[in-house]
C-alpha cells in the first residue's frame, strides 16, 4: 500500500490536489466502510501525500453523509502524521471578510447525526480536545499563507472558532445571531467530527477556513446562499491550493513532533487485549506507530 507523511482533506471546490508527481488512486479498506472519494497518493517536492476529497469529485456527499470514520482511518493506516484540512465557512465576525481566511483553534460541535468516535462495542477512550488544533501544523499554513500571497488584498486571521452545525440548510437568522453570541468566528458543516476523529487517530490537524459570505446575520449583506458560496471559494481555490502546497513543504521539512502524536496513549481507558477481537484490529492501527519520513526534500 502507499504511504504518506500528510494528507490533504478538500471540502467545497476542492477536489484535486496540483503539482502531485508519481499519483496513484488508492482505495482502502476499512471497517468503516469506503471513504468519499479514492484518495490520490503522491509526492509534492518529494514529500508523500495523500489527497482525499470531503465530499467525492462531483460533489455528490452532504456533510451528514461523509463517511468520517472512514476517512480518518483510512489516512492513518496510509501512515498520515499531519493533516490540513481546506474548508470553505461563513464569517460570523465582521472583520473576517468573505475571501478572508482564518485558522481557528478552537471548534464548537452542533452536529447532531454523526458517528464521532472509533470507540464503543467494547472499547472505551477519552482524548483531551481541549486544544483541538496543532499549533505546528497550523502555523505551517500561517507562514504558508505569508510567502504566498504577492500582495493580493486577503487576511489571515489566527484563532478563533469554528462552529459546525448539521447542515445541509445553511442557519436561520435566529440562530446565526446565537452562534455569534457564543463568540464564533466562522461556520462551517464539516470539520466535526472530522477533528475529532484525526485526534483519536493520533493525528496533528489544522484547518485552512476560507471566508465566503456573512452566513445571513450581517444587516447590510445578502444572506449567504449555494450559488454565492460557490463562486468565492473558486476565486479562493488557487490561494488555497499554493498555501497547502508551501505548508506541505515545511511540515515535511521539519515534520515537528506533535501532543496529537500520543493522544490516543494517554487516552485508552480499556486495555487492547480486554477489547472484542474485531475492535482490537481498529485501535491497533490507531496506536500503531507513524515513523518520519526522512527522505529528502526537494527545494
Amino acid at each position: 500500500m502507499a504511504r504518506a507523511l500528510i494528507g490533504v482533506i478538500g471540502g467545497s471546490g476542492l477536489y484535486g490536489m496540483q503539482g502531485l508527481t508519481e499519483a496513484e488512486e488508492v482505495q482502502v479498506d476499512t471497517p468503516f466502510g469506503s471513504t468519499s472519494d479514492p484518495i490520490v497518493c503522491g509526492k509534492l517536492q518529494g514529500i508523500p501525500v495523500a489527497f482525499l476529497a470531503r465530499h467525492g469529485r462531483g460533489h455528490r456527499l452532504i456533510p451528514s453523509q461523509v463517511p468520517y470514520r472512514a476517512n480518518i482511518h483510512a489516512l492513518r493506516q496510509l501512515g498520515v502524521r499531519y493533516i490540513l484540512s481546506l474548508s470553505a465557512v461563513g464569517s460570523l465576525q465582521e472583520e473576517v471578510r468573505p475571501l478572508d481566511m482564518l485558522i481557528p483553534d478552537q471548534f464548537i460541535d452542533m452536529t447532531r447525526k454523526r458517528e464521532g468516535t472509533f470507540f464503543g462495542d467494547g472499547a472505551v477512550a477519552h482524548v483531551s480536545m481541549a486544544d483541538p488544533v496543532c499549533p505546528a501544523v497550523a502555523d505551517s499554513l500561517a507562514r504558508a499563507f505569508a510567502t504566498t500571497q504577492d500582495g493580493e488584498p486577503i487576511r489571515l486571521h489566527r484563532g478563533g472558532s469554528y462552529i459546525c452545525i448539521e447542515g445541509p440548510q445553511f442557519s436561520t437568522r435566529a440562530e446565526s445571531h446565537w452562534y455569534r453570541s457564543m463568540n464564533a468566528s466562522v461556520i462551517g458543516m464539516t470539520n466535526m467530527p472530522e477533528a475529532k476523529l484525526a485526534r483519536e487517530a493520533q493525528i496533528a490537524y489544522a484547518t485552512l477556513a476560507m471566508a465566503t459570505d456573512y452566513d445571513c446575520w450581517h444587516p447590510r449583506e445578502e444572506a449567504v446562499t449555494a450559488d454565492v458560496a460557490i463562486a468565492n471559494l473558486q476565486q479562493n481555490a488557487a490561494r488555497a491550493q499554493k498555501i497547502a502546497a508551501e505548508a506541505i513543504r515545511l511540515l515535511g521539512t521539519e515534520q515537528p513532533e506533535s501532543a496529537a502524536h500520543t493522544a490516543l496513549a494517554s487516552g485508552l481507558v480499556t486495555p487492547v487485549d480486554a477489547m472484542p477481537e474485531e475492535k482490537q484490529a481498529v485501535i491497533k492501527t490507531l496506536l500503531a506507530p507513524t515513523e518520519p519520513v526522512l527522505e529528502e526534500v526537494e527545494h
